[in-house]
């Protein structure tokens, strides 16, 4: 099984989602971040609420999580921000070594 995760967090607005996607991409914490609309109903404070917000999707690997977590936590204006994490079970070949070649080298 590859090392490899997704970290899916949603912002309020694309400028908060890019300015995420843009830190995260410096640091070689993420190879990539996908940035996409949606409509989002929730429940908060005994309510049910609707909002418009953007995705992101962000590829990255199980050892680096503990650094990512704490960049979205630093930049996210949410008193309870979305951060969920998915295992990357197997891939393409290609794919994978340039997520290898992208983030930053693991720790030895």
């Amino acid at each position: 099984m590859p090392p490899y995760i997704q970290v899916i967090t949603t912002l309020p607005d694309r400028a908060s989602a890019e300015r995420l996607a843009a830190s995260v991409l410096e640091e070689r914490l993420a190879a990539c971040v996908q940035i996409s609309a949606c409509s989002s109903r929730y429940h908060w404070q005994g309510a049910i609420e609707q909002s418009e917000e953007q995705v992101c999707t962000i590829k990255s690997r199980r050892d680096l999580f503990p650094e990512l977590n704490a960049a979205i936590r630093a930049q996210h204006p949410y008193q309870v921000p979305e951060i969920l994490t998915f295992p990357v079970e197997d891939g393409g070949q290609s794919y994978l070594d340039w997520m290898a070649q992208e983030l930053r080298p693991p720790k030895e």
